[in-house]
């Protein structure tokens, strides 16, 4: 049964940086190929960090100019916030990151998963752990937290899934329905799809205010793949920093939190990989 259609797919190079747009790619067992596989490394107080401690990479993008290999870390374009173009192997790299975020940091390939040290948290920003989750997820003394027992257990320890560089799952499906369901609800607000990074965006034949969530524990192919639905997505400070054409705006969160417990989107993973391709049914 055809629930919907591929819309776009998005693959984001460096973690937290803006990306770019695919019509087809082939899914492997650990998601898009090149996606998210590198990231920065906070060279002060240590871990990898994304835009939830260094917002600034929001207003940075990369690229591959030649397609990436199926694993690992290929070489990619990066594009400072003033527009200046350098690349993840340019021998200067760390150091005009460092500028960019006016803070020491160094860019990093994804790494083996027996590098326990180089995936492990950094120092909390906060003492009191409940002040630092609400600094993360965007959360207000008077919201709750989002329910994190759904993460795979290693992340307590670690910044992501050993071996990857993903917040908790190799893909991030949404519909074009929820984003419009959100910006209906919250027409002051700008529900750009930019703000919250899926891989893949679906325009769903439902009628559902937000599909996918009707989706989780079920498997669905998309082309030539094949995909189990795990979780909804629990959304952080990241979708209301400021970037491009887009304001910094809080009430995004606000807003996210009253209508859809602070959720948009799902998790999925690779069941059965294989070509997908934009306009694909969603069965």
């Amino acid at each position: 049964m055809s629930i919907g259609n591929l819309v776009s797919v998005y693959r984001y190079p460096v973690k937290s940086m803006s990306g770019e747009s695919l019509s087809s790619v082939t899914l492997n067992t650990n998601g898009i190929p090149g996606d998210r596989a590198w990231a920065v490394r906070d060279e002060v107080r240590g871990g990898i960090r994304g835009a939830k401690k260094f917002p600034e990479l929001m207003r940075m993008s990369a690229r591959y100019e030649q397609p990436p290999a199926d694993s690992g870390s290929s070489p990619a374009e990066i594009t400072l916030p003033n527009g200046a173009k350098t690349g993840t192997g340019d021998v200067n790299i760390n150091e005009k990151l460092s500028n960019a975020l006016d803070h020491a940091v160094s860019l990093w390939p994804l790494m083996p998963e027996d590098a326990l040290d180089h995936y492990r948290r950094g120092p909390p920003g906060h003492d009191d752990v409940e002040k630092e989750l609400r600094a993360i997820f965007g959360r207000t003394p008077d919201e709750p937290l989002p329910d994190l027992s759904i993460f795979p257990k290693e992340l307590m320890e670690f910044e992501s899934p050993l071996g990857t560089y993903f917040d908790a799952f190799p893909l991030t499906l949404m519909t074009i329905q929820s984003l419009n369901t959100m910006q209906q609800r919250a027409p002051d607000s700008n529900f750009d799809v930019r703000r919250f990074r899926p891989n893949l965006l679906i325009e769903s034949s439902s009628s559902d205010p937000f599909p996918e969530l009707d989706w989780i524990g079920k498997t669905f192919t998309i082309g030539e793949a094949a995909i189990d639905i795990t979780f909804s997505s629990p959304r952080c400070s990241m979708t209301t920093h400021g970037f491009d054409d887009l304001p910094k705006d809080p009430t995004i969160m606000r807003a996210l939190v009253r209508e859809a417990e602070g959720n948009l989107g799902v998790y999925a993973t690779i069941r059965q990989p294989g070509e997908v391709t934009v306009g694909d049914e969603l069965r």
